[in-house]
């Protein structure tokens, strides 16, 4: 895996306040949302590809012992910045297709939120959900992300304008497919190839979620939202988040999986 685009990258994104935004903090709540469903007291969480520690740093702040990996520099030093003395946060630098720090069946709840965004080969895909499945312990839940290829199409093709040129110069295929190149920094996922590569896994699909569904392509009217359209629109996006016909059109796909054995 090549790290150099991705620690540009995130040298240069202030990712902290990427859900500062009304119409980005939508997939931070959906997300909450479907981890809460099923989070109970004393259960362990680690977070594979922390970024700065929103999650991490919610969950330990409401009692959770977690443990965050993170490879970015950049984002562990801000993560150790924002996180308090009483947290029980474990905070290592790590790859996600390599977790042998940790031991098999250790954690209740794998959150993988983040790798699957930068990791172009297909085996360095199916390692990453493999080890993150490893250290899960049987019954427990793997909750993995995906940024979605025809939600891209829609934002950076027709609204940014980069659909022609994209086409021109191959950063999508004639077949309308993004690229995928490490220097794009971002892989794109289409819903069949995201259930394809989860098959191949001892897990019981429970939910597949439109992290921040339509929310992506109406961000100006959502910004600038007074708090009963935006509460109203939220009840409506949780409504709908997990119709299969919405979820190819969301920047971010949520996938919520059982590992097989006694369920927790």
């Amino acid at each position: 895996m090549d790290t150099a685009y991705l620690n540009a990258f995130y040298e240069g994104y202030d990712e902290e306040q990427r859900f500062a935004r009304r119409s980005s903090r939508v997939e931070f709540l959906t997300t909450l949302r479907y981890i809460d469903r099923y989070l109970r007291p004393g259960m362990r969480i680690l977070e594979v590809g922390a970024g700065t520690g929103r999650y991490s740093r919610h969950y330990a702040a409401q009692g959770y012992s977690v443990d965050a990996v993170e490879l970015v520099e950049h984002n562990i030093a801000v993560l150790q910045e924002h996180r308090t003395p009483e947290m029980d946060l474990c905070v290592r630098q790590g790859n996600a297709c390599d977790l042998s720090a940790y031991a098999d069946n250790r954690f209740d709840r794998t959150l993988l939120l983040g790798p699957l965004y930068h990791l172009f080969s297909p085996e360095d895909k199916r390692r990453a959900v493999a080890e993150a499945l490893r250290v899960t312990k049987p019954g427990g839940l793997l909750y993995a992300a995906f940024i979605m290829n025809d939600a891209t199409i829609l934002s950076w093709g027709l609204r940014q304008g980069h659909l022609a040129e994209g086409l021109k110069n191959g950063l999508i295929t004639k077949d309308f497919h993004c690229a995928s190149v490490p220097e794009m920094v971002f892989e794109m996922s289409t819903l069949e190839e995201i259930e394809s590569l989860m098959a191949e896994f001892p897990l019981k699909t429970r939910h597949l979620v439109a992290s921040n569904g339509m929310s992506c392509h109406f961000a100006d009217c959502l910004d600038g939202a007074d708090d009963a359209l935006f509460d109203a629109w939220l009840a409506y996006h949780f409504h709908t988040c997990e119709r299969r016909e919405l979820l190819g059109y969301s920047s971010h796909l949520l996938f919520v999986g059982e590992k097989d054995g006694k369920t927790v």
